[in-house]
């Protein structure tokens, strides 16, 4: 298996990342917001994504997305196909996608808001804080990204404040963040 950036050859796996993400929102019944070919295909385009790959095969899928003029970056849509999870793929696409975020925009915030616990864990290993909402970008397109959530709801009636999501910040310019300290 390989972890990579990805390059226009990797178009092909578009349509099957949406629906790996698709699926794994109906089976995990939380909330995952659901995309289409063509926003994938952006970010293939890009670079800003990582794949992994299984030969031909897809394995599993993360990308970036940049809010505020670059001031803050979400690392998004990780996902890994049924057939390679819990095999330590997820971790290392969160590790991949974080350090190629942290090169292309090294003064930006990074932030992740998820329901799931193992996303947590992945993103307080690599030096992410729990925050409220009011610490994240204010980008009103990102949050409209959020309208495919089954959440959604939860989101609108708090003005933005909370929902089911946990939201976690990496300040690059926090003295006492570990990746820091190694970097």
């Amino acid at each position: 298996m390989i972890i990579v950036i990805t390059n226009r050859s990797h178009i092909i796996y578009a349509k099957e990342i949406c629906d790996t993400i698709a699926d794994a929102a109906k089976v995990r019944g939380t909330g995952i917001a659901k995309r289409k070919p063509e926003y994938i295909i952006e970010k293939i385009r890009k670079n800003n994504a990582v794949i992994a790959l299984d030969g031909d095969n897809f394995v599993g899928f993360c990308y970036i997305e940049t809010w505020d003029h670059g001031k803050f970056v979400a690392n998004s849509g990780l996902i890994v196909h049924p057939n390679y999870r819990k095999k330590g793929v997820a971790k290392a696409l969160k590790q991949k996608i974080f350090e190629h975020s942290r090169v292309k925009y090294p003064n930006a915030k990074m932030f992740s808001i998820t329901t799931g616990l193992p996303v947590m864990m992945l993103n307080s290993e690599l030096g992410y804080k729990p925050v409220t909402f009011s610490k994240l970008t204010t980008d009103k397109m990102f949050w409209e990204g959020c309208q495919t959530c089954k959440n959604y709801d939860v989101l609108q009636r708090t003005n933005q404040t909370m929902c089911l999501c946990t939201g976690m910040l990496f300040d690059p310019n926090e003295t006492n963040n570990e990746n820091n300290k190694k970097q």
